[in-house]
């Protein structure tokens, strides 16, 4: 296997509240080898001006540390109100920012959970729309020589996601590409691995999860686990990534937090046409093993509250134990 470097997402340590050239040091100290900035709270967006970004592509340069960009979107709505939004001109400042760093890839994410809320508009319409703003996008991305990289979010399937590249006339390495979730993937009812292999040429970054999901009266539950405790098969998913022509950065996202998928509701499942029998019946495998684990003792969830207090000493057991995975 090749070598692949191991980072961080900057959404991990958010209760520390460090700036970014902040977060950078915290990952050179831990032995993380770059960052995926995702996403940047108000405070810390104000700061972000040339000078700044500067500042911070030349610590990475001089510490060899790689950097990503966020703060990019792809659902041309807003997401609360539902009214046609405007995503040329917040995806061109984040494709510039990323420009002044160096990076090539640009995070994007717009929100989720969008079948779970019946006043939202249908997938199909979601994804028609979609395609007409990402395609006018097109040549200011190439122009800033960054990927839009979608993140296997709360939003679409990969099967979806495959159909918008497609309405997109976009082809891998070009202008969109895909920021793999690997735990968020079961909360879309997508068995991991799955669905990384549907999905594997496009991917140009990575939030690497690991996760669990457990059956009740409900439903399912998923949620994120430390790498390690969970019952996703990171390691076969980060080899399938160290196949890929151009190298994919590990960047570890880790937080709390649960999500409830009402299955037994007839009206929900549908929502997912593309859900087989068999990927189905993985899925309720996995809900098994992660029952046989927390009845022992080895996973639990974590509340969200919580996560403040237990997040930079789980992101350096992550950093840890990931390494030792892809190494095994």
């Amino acid at each position: 296997m090749k070598k692949v470097s191991i980072g961080i997402d900057n959404y991990c340590l958010h209760p520390l509240e460090l700036s970014p050239l902040e977060m950078l040091k915290w990952a050179k100290e831990n032995r993380a080898e770059g960052v995926q900035f995702s996403g940047l709270d108000l405070k810390n967006a104000a700061i972000a001006d040339e000078v700044y970004l500067r500042e911070l592509a030349a610590y990475a340069q001089e510490n060899d540390l790689y950097l990503e960009w966020g703060g990019g979107q792809h659902i041309p709505y807003d997401m609360e109100s539902w009214k046609s939004k405007d995503l040329f001109p917040l995806n061109r400042k984040a494709a510039e920012q990323a420009s002044i760093l160096g990076a090539r890839v640009v995070r994007s994410c717009s929100g989720g959970l969008m079948r779970w809320d019946d006043k939202s508009p249908m997938t199909e319409t979601l994804l028609r729309e979609m395609a007409e703003s990402l395609k006018a996008q097109r040549q200011m991305l190439r122009d800033n020589n960054v990927i839009l990289a979608l993140e296997t979010h709360f939003e679409f399937t990969t099967h979806e996601l495959l159909r918008l590249f497609e309405r997109c006339e976009a082809e891998p390495g070009d202008f969109l590409g895909i920021c793999l979730d690997t735990m968020n993937l079961l909360t879309m009812l997508e068995e991991p691995l799955t669905a990384t292999q549907r999905i594997l040429p496009w991917v140009v970054s990575t939030h690497i999860k690991d996760g669990a999901v457990l059956l009740n009266e409900e439903g399912l539950v998923t949620f994120p686990a430390e790498i390690g405790a969970g019952v996703i098969n990171l390691q076969k998913i980060c080899h399938l990534l160290a196949l890929l022509p151009e190298e994919v950065n590990m960047s570890i996202e880790d937080h709390g937090g649960n999500f409830n998928l009402p299955v037994f509701d007839p009206l929900f499942l549908p929502k997912f046409p593309d859900l087989t029998t068999q990927e189905f019946t993985r899925i309720v495998r996995m809900s098994l093993e992660t029952k046989k684990k927390m009845d022992r003792g080895e996973l639990a969830i974590t509340k969200r509250e919580d996560w403040s207090q237990i997040c930079e000493s789980r992101i350096q057991r992550d950093i840890r134990t990931l390494r030792q995975l892809l190494h095994q």
